[in-house]
C-alpha cells in the first residue's frame, strides 16, 4: 500500500500563516517528479506548532491538492492517545489514506503502554496506520517485539523506523515478515533497509530532490542496484546536509534558495546560523539543485 519515496512535506508559512498556494504548488512538483506519497504534518511539516484547525486544514490541502494520484499519510502523533485517537479520526474524515502516529513523546511509556497507545488507536479508526519510531526525538525506543505484537491490529500496516540501527530493522522485519512494511526514516539508510526487505522511506531529502529519491527506489524495484547505488551515492552530500542542523530548518532553507517557499519558521525554530547556511549552499550546488 505505502511504498517508494514518501516526502515528508514542509508546511511553508507566509507572514506566519500557512501558505496554501505554495504548498500546493509543492505537491504538484512533486507528483511531477514521480514522488510515491506524501505525508502532511509529520516533523518536517512542524506539526507540533500547528494548532489543531491549521493541522486540520494542511492535511485537507494535501488531500485536495494530491486528488488520489497517490497516497497522503496524515502526520496524527500525540504524547496523549485520546488526542492521537481524535486528529486521526479527523484525518479519516479529511479523506487521508493512512495516519502516521509517532510514538507518545516526553511521558516516555513502557512497551506495554506502548501497545497499548497503538492498540487503542487502531481500534478506534478504520484507517491504515503507520508506527513512527524516532528515540532521538523522543526519548523512547519502540523494540520489535513491541512491534510484532501489534501485528494484530489488522489497520497497522506499516511502520517508519528511524533509528538508523540496521540490526533492529532486521529484528523486525524477521519477526514480522511481510506482515509489516517497513519504511526508513532516515534517508542516509534507505537503500540499506530496502537490502534487508524494507519497501521504501518516508524523507526529508526527498523535498528538495524528489526525481532522484523516487529514482533510487524505483531503480532497487527493478533490480538495477547500480542505479539505485548511483543514486543513493549522488544523496549522499544532501542527506547530510539536512541535518546540519534541527529538521525542517536546512530542508525549508534549501527550499527557500531554490525559490520554492518563503524562508519562514515558527518559534522556536528560527533561521539558520550563516556559517551552517553557507554550507548548505555548498552542498546544493555541488549537486546541481540550485
Amino acid at each position: 500500500m505505502f511504498k517508494g519515496s514518501i516526502v515528508a512535506i514542509v508546511t511553508p508559512f507566509k507572514k506566519g500563516v500557512f501558505d496554501e498556494k505554495a504548498y500546493c504548488d509543492l505537491i504538484e512538483w512533486h507528483i511531477a517528479q514521480g514522488t510515491h506519497g506524501i505525508v502532511p504534518c509529520g516533523t518536517t511539516g512542524e506539526a507540533s506548532t500547528l494548532d489543531f484547525e491549521e493541522h486540520y486544514r494542511v492535511i485537507e490541502v494535501a488531500v485536495k491538492a494530491v486528488n488520489k494520484r497517490i497516497p497522503v499519510i496524515a502526520g496524527t502523533g500525540a504524547n496523549s492517545t485520546d488526542e492521537a485517537v481524535v486528529l486521526t479520526r479527523r484525518a479519516k474524515e479529511l479523506g487521508a489514506d493512512g495516519a502516521l502516529l509517532v510514538t507518545p513523546y516526553y511521558n516516555k511509556p513502557t512497551q506495554e503502554g506502548l501497545f497499548r497507545h497503538y492498540k487503542a488507536v487502531a481500534d478506534a479508526v478504520d484507517i491504515p496506520i503507520v508506527l513512527y519510531n524516532v528515540p532521538g526525538r523522543t526519548a523512547v525506543n519502540m523494540l520489535p517485539v513491541t512491534v510484532a505484537r501489534l501485528m494484530e491490529c489488522p489497520n497497522i500496516v506499516a511502520l517508519k523506523e528511524a533509528t538508523g540501527d540496521m540490526k533492529q530493522a532486521s529484528e523486525l522485519l524477521r519477526l514480522c515478515g511481510d506482515r509489516l512494511t517497513l519504511l526508513s526514516g532516515d534517508d542516509f539508510t534507505t537503500l540499506t533497509m530496502l537490502a534487508l526487505g524494507g519497501r521504501g522511506g518516508i524523507s526529508v531529502t526527498a523535498n528538495v530532490a524528489p526525481g532522484d529519491c523516487a529514482g533510487m527506489c524505483n531503480a532497487w524495484e527493478r533490480g538495477d542496484i547500480a542505479k539505485a547505488r548511483e543514486l543513493h551515492y549522488r544523496l549522499e552530500p544532501i542527506n547530510n546536509a539536512m541535518f546540519i542542523e534541527t529538521n525542517p530548518i536546512p530542508v525549508k532553507t534549501a527550499l527557500a534558495l531554490m525559490g520554492r517557499i518563503g524562508e519562514e519558521f515558527r518559534l522556536p525554530l528560527c533561521e539558520m546560523s550563516g556559517a551552517n547556511k553557507e554550507k548548505l549552499k555548498g552542498a546544493l550546488q555541488g549537486a546541481g539543485i540550485i
